[in-house]
């Protein structure tokens, strides 16, 4: 059994459109590797460069790039769909640049503006949902970017989360009956749309391929509802909190992921505001990353791994 433990730019307020407000790219890997994390997924495209540029700062820190989370509408109009497979092209040609074909390409739906005014729909509510046929094309794109991956030699794995097509268990369970695609267990987003992701790792643990450390508050999430909030980019800024210190059963979680003999990554997600070239602000979060990176380690420990 091999478990990693790497970092996100995501953790730096590096995501979105918003990358280009990030800190440098050299100082944010710098942090990453001193929390005590051996790789870090890539976050925005040309964040760090042109690939070859990924490649030789990804080098220089030492660091493995892990892979990138690839978000696509996958039941919009014809052209959408295009730029973003374009996007995703351009993707893994950072992903591929250092020589490496085990970084994985993490595909997750897009979702919708309506669904990012309701996050976390009720089970019951299929309001929102998709029906047969979107369901049918979300499945034929869905293998179209999976060929597209293993067309440059890589993986891919498809993570749910809130406010898109694939947040509920079923609609996740819709998505694995339909693509032979592994499957990124997010312990934040499973939780926010009211997954326990202990019984989801008992559910789909032979799928799970790759893990997302995110502890979160649910009742920020739930004031944001009642509230009716439509600003989802600001106050998702306060979900996420540093390990251990929000509502995820985290330590049980990790105990639970080596028992089944995990073997990959723990990507740790403390998910920020974007925080630009602020030198206190990369502190302050270079400073939670390394208490994320010690929480990992010692729950690893404490559950003999």
């Amino acid at each position: 059994m091999s478990i990693r433990i790497g970092g996100a730019p995501v953790s730096f307020g590096v995501y979105g459109a918003e990358g280009s407000r990030g800190p440098d790219p050299d100082a944010l890997l710098a942090a990453v590797a001193a929390a005590g994390y051996t790789g870090t997924e890539l976050g925005v495209p040309g964040f760090f460069g042109s690939p070859a540029e990924t490649a030789e700062r990804f080098a220089r820190a030492g660091l493995t790039c892990i892979g990138c989370y690839i978000p696509i509408h996958f039941v919009a109009d014809e052209a959408t769909v295009a730029a973003e497979m374009d996007r995703m092209r351009a993707i893994l040609a950072e992903l591929t640049a250092s020589g490496r074909t085990d970084a994985l390409a993490i595909l997750a739906d897009e979702g919708s503006p309506e669904l990012l005014v309701n996050p976390a729909r009720p089970w019951d509510d299929r309001s929102l949902a998709l029906d047969e046929a979107q369901w049918a094309l979300l499945g034929r794109r869905l293998e179209a970017a999976r060929r597209l991956a293993e067309e440059h030699g890589l993986r891919t794995t498809f993570h749910p989360h809130i406010s898109t097509y694939v947040e509920s268990p079923w609609e996740v369970e819709r998505i694995l009956d339909a693509s032979p695609i592994g499957l990124t267990l997010d312990t934040g987003h499973f939780l926010l749309a009211g997954a326990e992701p202990r019984a989801a790792l008992a559910r789909f643990g032979e799928r799970v391929d790759h893990v997302h450390l995110k502890d979160v508050r649910v009742a920020v999430l739930e004031r944001a509802k009642a509230d009716g909030r439509t600003d989802f980019d600001t106050w998702w800024g306060d979900v996420s909190v540093r390990l251990g210190e929000g509502d995820v059963a985290m330590t049980a979680f990790v105990g639970d992921l080596v028992r089944r003999g995990y073997d990959g990554w723990l990507v740790v997600e403390q998910d920020r505001l974007p925080i630009g070239d602020d030198p206190d602000a990369l502190r302050e979060a270079a400073a939670a990353e390394a208490h994320n990176a010690r929480w990992v380690a010692d729950a690893l420990r404490a559950a003999g791994a």
